[in-house]
């Protein structure tokens, strides 16, 4: 088992469903092109019952990527709380409470420059970007259609050149956060793809993005609240940043 797999924390289980803390730099599933460790290699060792749960990805080639009990994702270098289905009833109580806006996620992160405001929001559409495929944006930088995307925003900590914030997503578009802030002119720091003309700063090597807590409900209508504890790095930061104040 590679280092990254060692890694993976269970912070929730039932009979119905796992939460890990994902860490950071550690694909969630295969992008069928490249062989590299991924979630669903743990899963599949330590549950073995999800294999076959949820919904595969069909290749144009007509290729499979499996996809055992995921229900949703989270970036290579975002780190923390991520949802496993164990059994089919599970995935697709879950899939319809996402679909329906009844999970509640609280994301933690450091941003470039200093802001003021103890909370605010972001209420803007987002579509893919018209200078890169990898990239989404909000109007009117964008191809194709624009989707409603809706950001809320505490400021925890401000420091002379960070700031360290929680972020709470309605909506569930690719990127959001990353593009919410980066529209703000505030990006997560060391975000390769949305801040390339920043300097990486507080000793972040990765995208300073931790998803903290989730809270949703398990089939039998239970609510479980199932928080990640914040990384090293995360600790690390946010020690420097109160020197800053």
């Amino acid at each position: 088992m590679s280092d990254l797999l060692k890694k993976v924390e269970v912070i929730f289980k039932d009979d119905e469903v796992v939460v890990v803390n994902k860490p950071a730099g550690l694909v969630v599933h295969s992008d069928g092109r490249t062989e590299e460790p991924n979630l669903c290699d743990w899963v599949l060792e330590h549950y073995p019952e999800a294999e076959g749960v949820g919904e595969p990805i069909e290749k144009k080639n007509g290729g499979i990527i499996a996809r055992p009990g995921i229900v949703h994702r989270l970036d290579r270098d975002t780190s923390g709380a991520l949802i496993i289905a164990r059994t089919e009833e599970a995935h697709a109580h879950l899939k319809a409470q996402f679909k329906n806006r009844e999970v509640d996620k609280e994301y933690a992160a450091f941003v470039h420059g200093r802001i003021e405001a103890l909370r605010f929001e972001v209420d803007e559409s987002i579509g893919r970007s018209v200078g890169d495929f990898r990239k989404w944006s909000v109007p009117p930088h964008i191809r194709g259609e624009a989707r409603a995307a809706h950001t809320d925003f505490e400021t925890i900590l401000a420091g002379e050149k960070a700031t360290y914030l929680k972020a709470f997503p309605k909506t569930g578009r690719t990127h959001q956060i990353r593009v919410h802030l980066k529209s703000l002119h505030h990006p997560v720091v060391a975000d390769e793809l949305y801040a390339p003309g920043f300097q990486p700063i507080l000793g972040f090597t990765r995208q300073a993005l931790h998803a903290r807590a989730i809270t949703f409900k398990l089939p039998d209508g239970t609510v479980i609240t199932a928080e990640a504890p914040l990384p090293a790095d995360f600790l690390a930061a946010k020690k420097e940043l109160e020197t800053q104040k």
